[in-house]
């Protein structure tokens, strides 16, 4: 098929279709691909989640640093942004030391 031959038209109508099937032999591979990790997985005595599970330790969360006052609730690891309710006791005067916990 020799493309500079073909219309504007029929052009857009191949892009159309070549795209459509693209996406359908990638359905296809994805699908044979999965098969054959789970069929290796099997053959190995392993489930596809032992496989493909995290990799190294878990992170455990960071402790809090801070907390309010009068709302032990309230608390901030000290990373990131100041809270809202941090930003608000340092302008009233207080210092961090004063929220440590």
């Amino acid at each position: 098929m020799e493309l500079s031959n073909l219309s504007f038209a029929d052009l857009l109508s191949l892009k159309s279709d070549l795209e459509n099937e693209i996406k359908r032999r990638e359905h296809e591979e994805k699908a044979k691909a999965k098969k054959q990790i789970v069929e290796l997985a099997r053959a190995y005595g392993l489930s596809v989640e032992e496989v493909l599970g995290k990799v190294g330790p878990a992170r455990k969360p960071v402790e809090a640093k801070y907390c309010h006052p009068q709302n032990p609730e309230l608390t901030w690891t000290g990373r990131g942004r100041k809270p809202l309710w941090v930003q608000e006791l340092l302008a009233a005067g207080k210092n961090l030391e004063d929220l440590a916990i």
